[in-house]
Parts: C-alpha cells; structure tokens; sequence
C-alpha cells in the first residue's frame, strides 16, 4: 500500500516521503496513529502544491539573502571603546554588540550567531567579518573599533 509519511519516522523515512509500506503495517500501525496518510490523488496533490510552496519560499529566501550580502558591502558600523596609551583596550566588541549595531543602523536582523567572530574583538582597527545570511551565503560587513 502507497502511502505519504506525515511525520518522520526512524528507520522508516522522512515526513513527505512517499513509501511502499505492507497493508498490515500500514492499516494497523502508520494510519491510525496518523503517522501516514493513503497516496490517493488528493493527497499527492496536497504534497505536491506544499512542495513547491516551500521551494518557492526558500528561493526567494535565498534571493533575499543575496541581495542583502551586496547591499552589506557598503555598510560600515564603528565602535567607540576606551583605550589606554598603550593601545590597551578597557573592553571588548562581541558578536551581540555588532548585531545590535547592524539592526539600530540599518534595520537589518541577524542572529548573533551567525556572525563570524570566535572571539570578542579587543584590540583597535579595521576588521572585516563574515555574516552567514543563507546557506552557502554570507556577507562581508566593515567594522571599524576606535578608541573612545
């Protein structure tokens, strides 16, 4: 018997899939318990239009996120920080900081951890740093830390 996963299912497949699963596994077990429904035209109708729902939306997701990383190049955030005569910093710019900056300049949103800094930035200068916006998309934004 034909049927659609409706929920993934270890060792079986992957919510959407179509499976040939056996008629006693699939009336006794799969369909009562709502993990499948029967592949019946309407129901391979319905996965089909979800589908191309969600690869429309990703796409235009991905477009987005391409047209942000050009925009990015030309952003620019700097950041004021007390330092020493030495060049010692009183302070650091972490991940947060320059999300905050980027969203209060530019109204732009992003996640704190998809910015590329390993560790907070804690000497004066010019750094370019990666901003993953999509898979296999990522973004070159200019920070500047100056001192204060």
């Amino acid at each position: 018997m034909k049927v659609i996963l409706t929920q993934d299912i270890k060792s079986v497949g992957k919510k959407g899939q179509i499976l040939d699963a056996s008629d006693g596994y699939a009336r006794n077990y799969l369909l009562p318990r709502k993990l499948a429904v029967v592949a019946d035209n309407a129901n391979l109708n319905e996965l089909k239009t979800k589908q191309d729902a969600n690869k429309y939306k990703r796409d235009m997701t991905m477009a987005n996120a391409k047209e942000l990383a050009e925009k990015m190049k030309q952003f620019e955030l700097t950041f004021k920080i007390k330092a020493g005569e030495n060049g010692k910093t009183f302070g650091s710019v972490t991940a947060k900081d320059v999300a905050d900056a980027l969203n209060e300049k530019y109204y732009v949103e992003v996640d704190k951890k998809k910015i590329g800094l390993t560790d907070a930035i804690k000497t004066l200068g010019t750094y370019m740093i990666d901003i993953k916006l999509f898979e296999g998309i990522t973004g070159k934004l200019k920070v500047n830390v100056i001192a204060e």
